[in-house]
């Protein structure tokens, strides 16, 4: 996603006084990665749309609150991961299914596939924190400083929860196979 940062500070600026077509044209570029977040979120795509759609609602509603203190897509990825755990909250059921195409074409075929799968399960069960920051480094690429910044936290911090997540995977993913 390299906007030149002029171009996107001024569709920003733009889009702050009202201008739908800035706002639009940045929903344009950004949507994609609203969607991706989403759906590692969640899990499934239905669900995923519609944090997707509550994602792109309160990204109108509050941009004029975005103040170039940090990049607009650690912004973005923050209001997606909020609005994430808000939907996550009201709909309070996990959910796990692989159905977007997207990822079924990206994923791997048979046993792998499913191990995938399961693992995934197991990141969507994780405490909130350390779900949050392996989607961040692992799924969205971030470095540990961005996502400190998306989670609002120090890197030390998310190096922590990535970590303690990594743990608690390893000992689920070998009760599995030793069960399995």
């Amino acid at each position: 996603m390299s906007v030149p940062i002029d171009e996107e500070r001024s569709l920003i600026e733009r889009a702050q006084q009202g201008d739908r077509e800035a706002f639009e044209s940045l929903l344009g570029r950004y949507y994609d990665a609203i969607y991706r977040i989403a759906y590692r979120w969640c899990g499934n795509r239905a669900d995923a749309e519609d944090v997707t759609q509550n994602a792109c609602i309160k990204l109108a509603r509050s941009i004029d609150g975005f103040r170039f203190q940090s990049a607009f897509l650690t912004w973005v990825h923050t209001l997606v991961i909020n609005t994430a755990k808000d939907w996550s909250k009201a709909r309070a059921r996990p959910t796990v299914e692989l159905d977007d195409e997207r990822d079924k074409a990206q994923a791997p075929d048979g046993e792998d596939r499913v191990y995938a799968s399961q693992v995934m399960s197991h990141v969507r069960a994780l405490p909130e924190r350390e779900k949050e920051a392996l989607l961040l480094v692992f799924v969205e690429g971030l470095t540990h400083g961005e996502t400190a910044a998306v989670m609002n936290c120090k890197e030390s911090t998310v190096s922590w929860y990535i970590h303690e997540a990594r743990k608690k995977l390893q000992s689920l993913l070998h009760l599995e196979r030793s069960h399995g």
